[in-house]
C-alpha cells in the first residue's frame, strides 16, 4: 500500500484537530463561567480571549479542510 500524500493526511488529521479543539473549548467555557462566578475577572478576561483566538483557530483550520475537499469518509479509522 502507498503511503499517503500530505493532502489525504491532513484529510485525516485536520477533523481530528478540530474536535480536540473543541473539547479544551467546552473545558475553557466552564472554566470561563467559575471565574466569572467567583469575581476573578481579569483571570476571566484571558479566558475568554484564549477562547476566542481557538475559535479563530477552528476557522481556519475549517478553511484548511474546506480548501483539500473536506474530511476523508471514515473509515472505522481511530488513534
Amino acid at each position: 500500500m502507498a503511503e499517503k500524500t500530505t493532502p489525504e493526511k491532513l484529510r485525516i488529521l485536520l477533523p481530528h484537530w478540530l474536535e480536540h479543539n473543541r473539547s479544551h473549548q467546552n473545558e475553557f467555557r466552564q472554566w470561563l463561567d467559575k471565574t466569572r462566578d467567583e469575581g476573578l475577572i481579569t483571570t476571566a478576561a484571558f479566558i475568554e480571549k484564549a477562547l476566542k483566538s481557538m475559535q479563530e483557530t477552528d476557522k481556519a483550520l475549517e478553511e484548511a479542510l474546506e480548501a483539500l475537499g473536506g474530511p476523508v469518509e471514515d473509515k472505522g479509522h481511530h488513534h
